[in-house]
């Protein structure tokens, strides 16, 4: 008897927690089957009524944030002018500047967008001798075609008006700048940037623009480049006014030898004025001289080959072969000869080229038909630039 109830003693907790558990079992497993039901169902609920309570809700979000954007704007706008905000699509139709042929097609092309973009700010820079000044005068002379105002700022003074001529720039209507102090040349770009009136500006060089403070110092008196402190003032001002105007404004600069210490045969080369004019410009262009042209044993040009180091309107680092002709420029007649033909526009039989009904003999006679017919070439270019640039 005490055995009994000392075993029932002992198993008796054991035995009621089991038969609670089962009961408990027992008595949820409805409730249990509902639950796991339930978590069935939570997939097709997030897929209709969930994803409908927010769809509703982002709405709601979405229009909330229109209203307050609203606001924002008609606040700016009392604030700042109606000019002052713009939505997207007017902000790139309004920058959808025209552009400016450079006098070469291949350069064009090159550029992707078929010239220089108004507006903006480029840097032509190479060593001496490489063309620069001549591809400045050619885009000139492409503005004035179109009716445009250019003003040339010669700090090097040695703009040559007989080049210019030849080249086909009317001197008469081109504003030209005597050289001055480096803060009054740059003064004379903002000025006439922010008067909207001038579409082509050219600064030549950025080498020879030399601070006040340097020409009332004696030689090897200054100390610090100030020359980059100004230009870093000045392009600031510049680009803030280009916002406002159409003017293209191209600076033609020199290039250094940059030898780095420590390292012996490590030569480089860097442009004059410091880094702002790197930053601030839109398309930088480096020339590079590749040789003489020659005609019956004579040297009667030099090629060229035109590296687009930064664009931000097209891809960069392309590539334009070009051949200057002394006294004349670039040798436009050439590139719409070979562009002509590979569009279909010129015939080519062997050595003879077949012109608006009359042949020539070779390539130096048709070049040259092309170069005393200004109607002719003016008429393959436009059809040439409809084709090659969609743009223009």
């Amino acid at each position: 008897m005490m055995r009994r109830c000392r075993r029932s003693s002992l198993f008796s907790p054991l035995h009621q927690d089991i038969k609670r558990e089962i009961t408990y079992i027992s008595r949820h497993m409805q409730s249990f089957s509902s639950l796991v039901n339930f978590v069935i169902f939570i997939p097709l609920l997030s897929k209709v009524e969930i994803s409908e309570f927010d769809e509703v809700h982002d709405d709601a979000k979405v229009m909330e944030k229109d209203s307050a954007l609203r606001l924002a704007l008609s606040q700016l706008v009392g604030e700042f002018g109606k000019e002052s905000m713009l939505s997207l699509q007017r902000f790139f139709r309004s920058r959808c500047a025209p552009v400016i042929s450079t006098g070469s097609l291949k350069l064009d092309l090159a550029l992707g967008i078929g010239g220089l973009p108004k507006g903006r700010i480029v840097e032509i820079y190479g060593r001496e001798a490489s063309g620069k000044t001549t591809l400045a005068l050619h885009i000139i002379k492409e503005a004035q075609k179109l009716g445009g105002y250019c003003a040339y700022l010669d700090a090097e003074n040695a703009m040559d008006p007989s080049l210019a001529t030849s080249i086909g720039v009317n001197t008469d209507k081109l504003l030209i700048a005597p050289p001055d102090s480096a803060e009054n040349l740059l003064s004379m770009v903002d000025t006439l940037t922010k008067s909207g009136s001038v579409d082509v500006i050219v600064v030549d060089s950025v080498a020879a623009l030399v601070p006040q403070l340097e020409l009332d110092s004696v030689i090897g008196g200054t100390k610090g480049d100030v020359q980059s402190q100004i230009m870093t003032q000045a392009l600031r001002k510049i680009h803030y006014s280009l916002c406002q105007s159409g003017t293209l404004i191209i600076f033609v600069n020199q290039v250094r030898s940059n030898v780095k210490l420590g390292q012996s045969f490590n030569y480089g080369e860097v442009t004059c004025g410091g880094n702002a004019l790197k930053f601030y410009a839109a398309v930088r262009m480096r020339l590079i001289r590749k040789g003489l042209l020659r005609t019956n044993d004579m040297v009667t040009g030099l090629g060229v080959c035109v590296q687009v180091v930064k664009n931000k309107l097209a891809p960069s680092m392309k590539n334009a072969e070009l051949a200057i002709r002394f006294g004349s420029g670039i040798s436009l007649e050439s590139e719409v000869l070979d562009f002509a033909c590979e569009h279909g526009i010129i015939m080519k039989d062997g050595s003879n080229y077949f012109i608006e009904g009359e042949v020539f003999n070779d390539r130096e006679e048709a070049e040259w038909h092309l170069a005393e017919n200004d109607e002719v070439l003016e008429k393959i270019l436009k059809t040439l630039r409809s084709e090659l640039f969609q743009r223009t």
